[in-house]
């Protein structure tokens, strides 16, 4: 893993480390990629990372007087998919920030580490394309701003230096006439990376296209334009002949290839499927069919204040944390993830590892108030934190609610899972009391049973918020 951990508490700081390091350190926010990418070996070189959740201000999103709207660097896709602004300005990138992982991801994960990964299927990247967006970069050497459709070099390729930080993202609101919808297909509706997916934006006057921006993702090596339907579509009504015509001028800007998941017809014939579903639902009114109107978050924030917590080094330093109430000192852990910091120093075991790989959820736990995969955050973060384990959710010898419907429902076969899925159904009745079942479905969709099916966890969580 990681020899060296730092959290930094500005930017400045961060961007002399990444000087000093280059190819040998990686900047950490959500680290849900760059966590898998160390343990499995693909990021070689690296020693150090630098922590940047404590830097004040980065977690905002606002909107200037030029009608721009701004990301900071730790936006998480949780936080786009809850915004009034963007969900008014840029829904595309809602909808998209929306269909990302499941809760627990969501709530880790920045829209900034997606565009940085940089894969094809990254669903974000689709819609901040074509919204016309741009990356701001900052190093010691200055700063610069970069069109998004010129940061990607190819599939994972970026022109960001190994010194530059990304600090904003920023691309024009959408305006009164323009309107559009971001479209995911995939082999599940959660936890599943794209096969085909596409964001189309029409500016529009009465049933006719002033212009239309439509991009298309898990295609071709980068996420790019359907410049022939987007032409096409240019000063024509948007009719079914029409909408048909684009769909098919659509596929001719997609070079997919064959994988494991699908082969390259078809996601050619997908391309053409999404893109005439999305203009359909564009014209008809019904791009936001199916989009929670407040989505479930298994968030509940506590404040924190960053800009006292200061900046401190591992291992030179303790590992200084608050565990279920009790406070916790590490000297020994740094270079682990929260989940194994947990079991092995902690001795909490209640906190499972199924997948290892943030996809079963049996990991997950309550960081300052937000549900999170233990297993893809790195152990340092817990330093200055509250952290909430399947051990302390009773209070003394009172069970928590939802602990006592699984048992009085049954809801557990072999038991590896339940930690997670009452972790889940825990935060989602402090976030939202009286939930829907649907409400209940959103919430657990980043936990995997794999002895038996969901009617029974689902019930017991039910009856947990009539109490």
């Amino acid at each position: 893993m990681w020899h060296n951990y730092i959290n930094v508490s500005s930017i400045e700081e961060a961007v002399r480390v990444l000087s000093e390091k280059r190819e040998r350190a990686r900047v950490v926010a959500g680290g849900t990629d760059l966590i898998l990418e160390l343990e499995r070996g693909v990021r070689k070189g690296v020693d150090t990372l630098i922590d940047v959740t404590r830097i004040p201000n980065l977690d905002k999103i606002s909107i200037d007087e030029d009608e721009v709207v701004h990301l900071g660097a730790l936006v998480t896709h949780n936080d786009c998919a809850a915004s009034k602004l963007i969900r008014s300005r840029a829904y595309p990138l809602a909808r998209a920030s929306w269909e990302v992982g499941a809760p627990q991801i969501r709530n880790r994960g920045t829209i900034a580490g997606n565009v940085i990964t940089g894969s094809p299927a990254n669903d974000t990247i689709t819609p901040l394309m074509a919204l016309g967006a741009k990356v701001t970069l900052v190093s010691t050497r200055g700063t610069r701003i970069v069109p998004l459709k010129k940061f990607y070099l190819g599939v994972r390729k970026t022109v960001m230096e190994s010194d530059e930080l990304l600090v904003d993202i920023s691309f024009p609101a959408l305006t009164k006439t323009q309107r559009g919808t971001f479209i995911k297909l995939a082999l599940r509706r959660a936890q599943a990376i794209s096969l085909v997916n596409a964001a189309l934006i029409l500016d529009l006057k009465g049933d006719t296209v002033k212009s239309a921006s439509i991009t298309l993702g898990a295609v071709t090596p980068i996420i790019t334009h359907a410049v022939k339907a987007e032409k096409f579509l240019t000063g024509k009504k948007l009719n079914e002949k029409n909408i048909a015509a684009a769909a098919d001028l659509a596929v001719k800007s997609a070079k997919p290839i064959d994988d494991v998941r699908g082969s390259a017809n078809y996601r050619s014939e997908m391309v053409r499927v999404i893109t005439r579903r999305g203009l359909t639902a564009i014209r008809d009114g019904k791009e936001q069919t199916g989009m929670p109107k407040k989505p479930i978050l298994l968030s509940v924030p506590q404040k924190t204040d960053r800009e006292t917590q200061g900046s401190t080094a591992f291992p030179e330093n303790k590992i200084e944390t608050t565990i279920n109430g009790k406070k916790y000192s590490f000297a020994s852990g740094h270079d682990k993830t929260l989940l194994r910091l947990l079991r092995e120093e902690g001795l909490l075991i209640g906190t499972k590892e199924g997948c290892a790989e943030g996809e079963c959820g049996a990991c997950t736990v309550f960081l300052d108030g937000q549900a999170v995969m233990s297993c893809l955050v790195p152990a340092p973060r817990a330093h200055h934190a509250e952290i909430v384990t399947v051990e302390g959710l009773a209070n003394g010898k009172t069970l928590n609610p939802v602990q006592e419907k699984f048992i009085e429902f049954n809801a557990v076969q072999c038991g590896y899972c339940t930690p997670g899925f009452i972790m889940s159904g825990a935060k989602l009745l402090e976030e939202k009391p009286n939930p829907t079942r649907q409400e209940i479905e959103q919430a657990i969709t980043g936990n995997l049973c794999r002895c038996t099916g969901y009617y029974k966890i689902v019930q017991a969580i039910e009856e947990a918020g009539k109490l």
